[in-house]
């Protein structure tokens, strides 16, 4: 039985993670930031630790006896927090993860970065050697973050790699939760053409995608996109989903254009105060940016 650090455990994406590990016999020890709401691991036969990927003493303590790390945890898409703190979490925060698990002997680390590093794909479908073109301060310190993750795999410090998830639906996921809910009370608002593609991947396949990068040794300073079999339209989406709740799709389509100028007015009114805007720029990328993937 080998022993796998999560880092984000209780999140998302942490959780499907250390329950495919445990369901595959492995010790999991489930890292969570203190006072973090941990109802999705409470019950699971893992061990959680309180610790920050901020600090470093909480990783050290974290990593004892520790033979692989899954480092999921990071700062998502909220434009209530300054720039900063996106580059304390997602890169600064992955040095300190790297540093704790070379220190504590750790033989393997899988990273997680995002099909977001590539942003907008003009000629899809795209696959790992896509150009970056990050659009907002959570793309790009998640592709700070993973630069200086393979800066240490090339160097050979720490054996691993990095996965690129794509968009991630599943159980759990109360981002996905709004936009069926929406489609379902018929409240939700389709922006631009509809023809944009979107490419996804069930959670739990995900998960399934790291535990197997972890146990495959022979790859080492690889990157991996993980994403479903093929990716889909908006308006194929939509209507799958209203199909679902037994009821008709949007019938108007709002122009993105002066969608996305008033996102931008919102977030600089409301970041200042630190308010979360109920509209900004990054949302409104849902539904013009193809992402697209081979």
């Amino acid at each position: 039985m080998k022993k796998v650090l999560v880092t984000g455990a209780n999140g998302f994406v942490g959780t499907q993670v250390v329950k495919e590990l445990l369901e595959h016999d492995y010790e999991v020890v489930a890292l969570h930031r203190e006072g973090a709401t941990i109802d999705s691991i409470a019950s699971l036969n893992c061990t959680r630790c309180v610790g920050d990927v901020k600090d470093p003493d909480s990783l050290a303590r974290a990593m004892q006896g520790v033979d692989t790390v899954i480092h999921i945890a990071a700062l998502f898409r909220q434009a209530k927090h300054p720039d900063s703190e996106y580059q304390l979490v997602n890169v600064e925060g992955t040095r300190n993860v790297f540093e704790a698990a070379i220190a504590a002997g750790v033989g393997r680390l899988i990273h997680c970065s995002t099909v977001g590093v590539h942003s907008h794909i003009p000629e899809p479908p795209a696959n790992e050697e896509e150009a970056f073109r990050p659009a907002d301060i959570y793309q790009e310190t998640k592709l700070a973050g993973e630069q200086l993750a393979r800066s240490y795999f090339s160097a050979n410090k720490i054996r691993g790699g990095i996965i690129r998830p794509a968009m991630i639906w599943g159980p759990g996921d109360t981002r996905t939760l709004k936009l069926y809910k929406g489609v379902a009370e018929r409240t939700f608002p389709m922006i631009g053409s509809g023809k944009t593609l979107a490419h996804w991947i069930l959670v739990s396949d995900l998960a399934h995608a790291f535990r197997t990068f972890a146990e495959r040794e022979d790859l080492h300073d690889e990157v991996f996109i993980i994403a479903g079999e093929k990716a889909i339209t908006l308006d194929h989406l939509v209507a799958t989903i209203a199909h679902s709740f037994n009821v008709k799709p949007p019938a108007f389509k709002i122009p993105a254009v002066p969608v996305q100028l008033l996102g931008d007015v919102v977030e600089f009114l409301c970041k200042p105060f630190g308010i979360e805007p109920p509209i900004y720029r990054r949302r409104v990328d849902f539904f013009t940016k193809t992402r697209s993937f081979d």
